[in-house]
């Protein structure tokens, strides 16, 4: 699989967000996902200290074991915990890491992210303080995830002389989410900042399995009612009409939607969640479509449609 890079980290164009792992995937069937990661060529792992009630970081350690350093491992501080562990103070910041170190049975971070912003505290303090991290060798490189554009400037404008920086933003990012594309992917190339989509997918409403006219497949997401005011008439017309156009190209919706994103250069990676070691097999050979401008044209005209 191709790579791009986050700062001096290498990436697989395709990473595996690891929300699922202590939530839906207990250990087992976490470490069935993980190795069918690395066996297509995935070497991207994003976490957070929230998920799966923390144990999503304790089951990605345990089944990376040995193969830990054959991979890039990203996590995330500052949602909400407890009532104790949350935000962006600088003694939090150190023993928020100190823990996800523990769970994840490691030594250093790659990619440690600050998962939102915290109003309550100026930035340049919780840079200050991931700063420290990095000089101690525990992080490699920091980012940050849901910022805005001013969020973006303001905390490129706090790093303290020769401090680490933010090297990359996670916000969430889709055919049918395209608020990036108000000014946070444009900030990013004038930063020399990569870019990482989370819910690629639009919840799953991108991978074919939503269809008008259907009822969701049960024990799907959306068959629980999670999101499911994406269900609009309008939208699944939308995909019948992208399921169409990928499958004239002999594609899947699910390699259009992922190519359509790596076709992005700011785009190091692209943050695609599974249940099962297929889902992954699937997510990783979705990469390879090289779209023509004409196609990407007609992708947006699909899209753009009053339907």
């Amino acid at each position: 699989m191709n790579e791009r890079r986050i700062g001096s980290l290498h990436v697989s164009v395709v990473g595996l967000g690891c929300n699922n792992f202590g939530r839906r995937l207990d250990a087992p069937a976490t470490a069935k996902v993980v190795h069918a990661a690395i066996d297509a060529g995935i070497n991207f792992f994003d976490t957070a200290d929230t998920y799966g009630n923390t144990r999503s970081e304790e089951y990605l350690g345990r089944a990376l074991g040995r193969k830990r350093e054959k991979v890039v491992i990203a996590t995330k501080f500052g949602s909400e915990v407890d009532e104790k562990r949350k935000g962006a103070r600088p003694e939090y910041v150190l023993k928020a890491a100190e823990d996800s170190l523990s769970r994840l049975g490691t030594d250093y971070i790659d990619l440690y992210q600050l998962h939102k912003p915290d109003p309550s505290v100026p930035i340049g303090e919780t840079l200050g303080a991931l700063d420290d991290l990095v000089k101690a060798g525990k992080v490699r490189e920091i980012g940050c995830s849901n910022f805005t554009v001013a969020q973006l400037v303001e905390a490129e404008h706090s790093v303290r002389p020769g401090g680490a920086r933010f090297v990359s933003v996670q916000n969430e990012y889709s055919l049918f989410h395209r608020e990036p594309e108000n000014g946070v992917l444009a900030e990013c190339a004038a930063l020399g900042m990569a870019f990482l989509p989370y819910f690629p997918l639009a919840n799953g409403l991108l991978t074919g399995k939503y269809r008008k006219g259907e009822a969701p497949p049960p024990g799907s997401r959306m068959a629980t009612g999670w999101n499911e005011q994406l269900l609009t008439d309008a939208n699944l017309t939308k995909v019948e009409e992208l399921i169409h156009f990928a499958k004239s190209r002999g594609r899947t919706i699910l390699e259009l939607a992922i190519s359509w994103l790596i076709e992005r250069p700011m785009v190091s990676s692209v943050i695609a969640g599974a249940t099962k070691p297929e889902q992954v097999r699937a997510n990783a050979a979705a990469s390879d479509w090289d779209m023509s401008e004409a196609e990407l044209k007609e992708i947006n005209g699909i899209l753009a449609a009053n339907v």
